[in-house]
């Protein structure tokens, strides 16, 4: 049902104008007579929404690989410090891991805004401490990897929080709204007769109108998620919610000891 909310969500105003327009027939308000000019304002109209949609898109099909290049990092670096634990029992490794399971957390309560932007990094620059602490336990090349993982995290959490935070273009979408607005306004008092016959073209002129507008001002922020998870055009942050999952078996293996060395 995910792929109708969008059209559940639209309905009430699709219905709504409908309704206008069989009350302007009714009361005969209808003072505005068809002429050519009708069909170049739809397709300026269509042409509009076809640029904002095309400027969306390309946002978007990045957004949709940022969850799982988070969640990629993460678990690169928690390899990492299972390997130091693994070789020398070091309880700086193991509080690094119950560190990165907080931290996996944190990214789920960022998504879902239950902590800001600057917390979130706050949390990642708190990786510095556990790094100065594993540097004589283990190759430099190790911690050079893991800092290189740290900056991967910034960056994707900085590309997601300016995508969440900024439009595309907006003045484009006021132009679109407006023209759109003015569409409908002037078929809802324009006079077409036999009346039924034009409700067959009004109605999915309408519905496609305010369905388009509604889908890119959601495409514009694929990160816009609340408490009950992704809606219908929201990005999948499924590799998030994995992750943390792999996290916490992670650190039960700890808990009970069972992260074995080779193959003993």
């Amino acid at each position: 049902m995910r792929k109708w909310s969008l059209t559940i969500r639209i309905l009430p105003l699709v219905l709504l104008i409908i309704l206008i327009k069989y009350a302007v027939h009714v009361g005969q308000f209808e003072f505005v007579t068809s002429n050519p000019y009708l069909p170049s304002l739809v397709a300026a109209t269509v042409f509009l929404i076809g640029f904002l949609i095309t400027g969306v898109l390309s946002d978007y099909k990045e957004s949709e690989k940022l969850p799982g290049e988070l969640a990629t990092s993460i678990e690169t670096i928690a390899d990492e410090a299972q390997i130091i634990y693994m070789n020398k029992k070091s309880p700086e490794a193991k509080n690094f891991l119950l560190y990165l399971r907080s931290f996996s957390k944190s990214i789920e309560d960022w998504f879902y805004h239950k902590i800001k932007t600057r917390e979130l990094m706050a949390n990642l620059r708190g990786f510095n401490g556990y790094f100065a602490a594993l540097e004589a336990q283990t190759q430099p090349a190790f911690i050079s990897r893991i800092k290189q993982e740290q900056h991967n995290i910034r960056k994707v959490v900085t590309r997601i929080h300016t995508i969440s935070e900024t439009s595309f273009i907006g003045s484009g979408y006021a132009i679109a709204e407006g023209i759109s607005a003015l569409l409908i306004l002037t078929i809802l008092l324009t006079k077409f007769e036999p009346f039924l016959e034009s409700m067959f073209f009004f109605v999915p002129v309408v519905y496609l109108f305010v369905y388009m507008i509604a889908l890119i001002r959601d495409l514009d922020n694929p990160f816009e998620y609340d408490v009950h998870g992704e809606g219908d055009v929201e990005v999948s942050i499924k590799e998030i919610h994995d992750q943390v999952k792999r996290m916490d078996e992670r650190i039960a293996e700890l808990d009970t000891e069972k992260i074995q060395v080779g193959n003993k």
